[in-house]
Formats: structure tokens, sequence, C-alpha cells
């Protein structure tokens, strides 16, 4: 069982779990009001951080969704609080508020190529038989940026969007100088073969750096990452993007040429980038 963490007398978090793709949730707590980051994949998920957040003392006014995948929003019933969501994830749950999630309908996505197979398999694992989803609206729409005050504390939320998920957006804490990403700067996984674009990646980016943040959140890592640690992903990303551009998405001089670059031998994470980004350049 995942347990709440604190990174600060404001901030606290409930770490991700791979095994049915849990992603971290979050709490902002400020002199007056609360402001919750996504809304976990399942009730079952999103009760665990609520219980936890009870054991200090927290409860929610507000949640905010990055986006709108199954495993950010199923949770969203058991929340029971005003939603803000970018205007595309409000239009995307009303698309999946259509939907059955039954073994035999989630199957017939997946051989269409509508849904992703291990999203397939974490949703039966997360859920069980027990899949009477219910998606209420969301209740606060933006278009492309919102401030939530929280009494001391300022939530900047901005639609960034990215290969992703084209609705995501961010949340910027400024006094704490913290940045919630979500999923933006992972790849595209509603495709035929999991990629990144050059364009999209290096627009992201620089979006992103405006930001004067010193801890980052991206929603399926285990722990946030420190500026050092991901201004080194930035880099990669940036790297393997310009790369891809100059030799026109060819895998093997990607390769080589990056090694000379970093002046050591790739590891499985730049190998993995560099397949997404090739991915997105065929």
């Amino acid at each position: 069982m995942q347990k709440l963490k604190q990174i600060s007398n404001n901030i606290f978090y409930l770490p991700s779990y791979q095994e049915t793709d849990r992603p971290i949730l979050a709490a902002i707590v400020g002199e007056e009001r609360t402001l919750l980051i996504d809304a976990g994949n399942s009730s079952s998920h999103a009760k665990l951080f609520q219980d936890q957040l009870e054991e200090h003392n927290i409860s929610g006014d507000w949640l905010v969704l990055t986006h709108w995948h199954w495993d950010h929003i199923f949770g969203m019933s058991e929340v029971q609080l005003p939603i803000i969501a970018h205007s595309m994830t409000h239009d995307k749950i009303k698309e999946l508020q259509e939907l059955s999630w039954e073994d035999r309908f989630l199957d017939q996505r997946v051989k269409e190529g509508i849904e992703i197979p291990f999203c397939a398999d974490a949703i039966k694992k997360e859920l069980g038989s027990q899949r009477d989803i219910f998606l209420p609206n969301p209740d606060l729409i933006f278009e492309t940026r919102i401030e939530v005050n929280l009494g001391g504390r300022t939530c900047v939320i901005e639609h960034v969007g990215g290969d992703h998920s084209h609705d995501s957006s961010i949340i910027y804490i400024p006094e704490d100088k913290v940045l919630f990403l979500g999923d933006c700067l992972y790849a595209n996984l509603y495709a035929k073969e999991w990629n990144y674009t050059v364009e999209k990646m290096l627009n992201l980016i620089h979006r992103i750096e405006k930001y004067d943040a010193e801890t980052f959140f991206l929603s399926h890592h285990d722990a946030p990452l420190t500026q050092i640690e991901f201004r080194s992903f930035l880099t990669l990303l940036k790297c393997t993007a310009d790369l891809t551009k100059k030799y026109g998405g060819g895998r093997e001089v990607i390769i080589s040429e990056m090694a000379k670059r970093f002046q050591r031998s790739l590891n499985e994470l730049d190998l993995e980038i560099i397949g997404y980004f090739v991915n997105g350049f065929k």
C-alpha cells in the first residue's frame, strides 16, 4: 500500500504504483483551501489518498485534472469535490461517459486499436469485476490558464498539450517552486508505435522551462525530481529531438552521435527515448 509523503508544510503526495498504473496524487494545502491534483485510477485509489490525508486533518476543496486518461479520472466520483479541467479534458470525459468498461467491450476496443492493451489489463487488475464507473462532469472549465488562490499558496494551472495527451495541463506552486507535470512529458501511447514528435516536444519543453521550479513531479515516476535530475531529463529529450531532426530519424546514427555528445555508453532510458522519437519521425 502506498504511503502519503510530505515534501513541505504545504505539499503532500501519494506515490505512484506501477502494477495497476496508479499515478501520483497530490494535495496543495493553503491557509484557507486545499487543491487536490488528479482523482486516481479507481475509487479505491482515491479513498486511500483521502483517508491518509484525513490522518493529517486535510480535506480538499477543489480537484484539478491533469488530463483525461483513465488512471487520472476514474476516482472522481469518490472524491466528490468541484472539479477543474481544461475544455478538452471535459470533452473527453463526456465521450468516456458513454462507454462500458466490461471485459467484452474493453477487449473489443483493444482489438479495434482504440484502447491500449496494457491499460485494459491494468483496468481489470485495479477494478476487478466491479466496473460500474461514474464520471461526473467537471465544474470549472478553462482554456489556457487559471490561478487558484488557496490562501498563502497560489496554484497556476496551464494547458500545455504535448504528445502524450493533447489536453495536458501542469500545476505550478510559485511559493514552493514546485511543478506538477502530470504525464505531459511521456510518449503518445495511443498510437500503433509509441512516439514523440520533435516539434511538439521542443515546444512543450520551451513552455515548461519558463517556470522557476526546483522540484518536479512526473505522475508515474517513483518520486519527485530535483532541479538537476529534471534538467538532465530535459537535456536528453532536447538532444534526441535535435538529432532526430538532423538525421531524419535514422536510429543508428542518432545513437552514435548521442554517445559522442554524452561521452558515455547509452543506457536503457536513452535508447527508449530515441526509439520514441524515431517512431514519431516515420
